[in-house]
């Protein structure tokens, strides 16, 4: 992994306002229908970072709820991904963990650096004194956990290490894959380099979202929610056009459309870029359209392409895991870092429970089968 592993502080910067300006004192759910929650900020060294502080009553998105991603989340993706003789117990340990996470308000929480998103980008930690940020976030929210997501030791060991020392305990979430060299890496994977064939070859136009309409936005929301609502789970955040095309406005997303010969788009995706840091929380595509048509592969080789051209490094998070790593995705184990020392026992307890499960059982699960 190159030197790519965090965002420019000018950068992270600029971003942070224009987010604060789009969703502070703004209902969430006109931008994401399935997150009812308060947006935030809160000032860590020089640098204003998003908070999210989760409405405790309602079943939000796994982006937004802890509750959500430990439980319900886990429960789908055991079922489907898993065999048959291995999900039909794990469901139950998930369901007993469950009940006793929801007794014990797990979902009373807050998560730092949260900008709606799957993954989070992270600036350096130069200038952060950890201590006093641990005293500091106590303080605003007394009654609540405190949760960074999206933190893995290939990027962020400075983060991880800085928050163990400062109390945190680490809690394993999911496998994500991380690109890096890409022209390395299409030199030994012959499925990219087939991919950013396609790319140049497609008959298919593509539209660089400067170039979209209203219509495109709605069409946009409707691709997206094919393939991670309908086909995945009504527990992935459901972004509206509405969230499309402000944050496209703001700069906060780069879209980019395949059209057909009709005019018709019938794939989308969004990158959110913060200097050499990439990630793609927004896919979408016609899923009535045949696997040949190569709809998906077009998406992941455009920002793979762009990611390339920057010399950047892409956190393509999880899912399609084998499709990852046929093009040179290297995977790595991501983790919340979670404050809770100045909450009930009960809570501390269920907390710690979680770890000792997601450590024990959900990391060798995640490795031995790929996910």
């Amino acid at each position: 992994m190159s030197e790519c592993r965090y965002v420019p502080r000018e950068r992270f910067l600029a971003s942070a306002e224009a987010f604060a300006a789009l969703h502070t004192g703004v209902p969430t759910q006109d931008y994401v229908v399935n997150i009812d929650a308060k947006v935030e900020t809160i000032q860590l060294a020089d640098l204003p970072f998003p908070a999210v502080v989760n409405h405790v009553d309602e079943e939000n998105a796994w982006v937004a709820s802890p509750l959500t991603t430990y439980s319900r989340y886990a429960l789908e993706e055991a079922r489907r991904l898993l065999p048959k003789w291995l999900a039909w117990p794990l469901s139950g340990v998930i369901s007993l963990a469950d009940r006793w996470l929801r007794a014990n308000g797990f979902d009373r929480a807050v998560s730092i650096n949260n900008w709606l998103l799957s993954t989070n980008l992270y600036p350096s930690t130069d200038g952060i004194d950890f201590s006093a940020a641990r005293e500091s976030l106590k303080a605003r929210w007394p009654h609540r956990a405190i949760w960074f997501r999206s933190l893995n030791f290939v990027q962020h060991a400075d983060w991880l290490h800085a928050l163990v020392a400062a109390g945190f305990e680490l809690v394993p979430s999911r496998q994500v894959y991380l690109f890096d060299d890409i022209e390395r890496c299409a030199a030994d994977h012959e499925n990219l380099r087939r991919d950013l064939k396609l790319l140049r070859s497609t008959p298919l136009e593509r539209v660089d979202g400067s170039a979209f309409r209203d219509a495109d936005f709605a069409a946009s929301e409707k691709l997206y929610a094919q393939l991670y609502i309908d086909k995945y789970s009504k527990l992935n955040p459901r972004y509206t056009a509405a969230f499309l095309s402000a944050w496209h406005r703001a700069g906060l997303l780069e879209l980019t459309g395949f059209r057909d010969r009709s005019d018709r788009l019938l794939a989308v995706i969004g990158i959110f870029a913060q200097g050499p840091l990439l990630t793609a929380p927004i896919v979408g595509y016609d899923t009535a359209w045949p696997r040949s048509a190569g709809l998906y592969r077009l998406l992941m080789a455009h920002v793979l392409e762009t990611t390339m051209h920057r010399s950047g490094t892409l956190n393509l998070s999880a899912g399609a895991a084998h499709f990852k790593r046929l093009r040179g995705g290297k995977p790595a184990i991501e983790y919340s870092a979670v404050l809770a020392e100045h909450l009930p026992q009960p809570m501390r307890r269920a907390l710690g429970a979680l770890r000792a499960l997601t450590t024990r059982i959900g990391v060798p699960i995640m490795r031995r089968f790929e996910l």
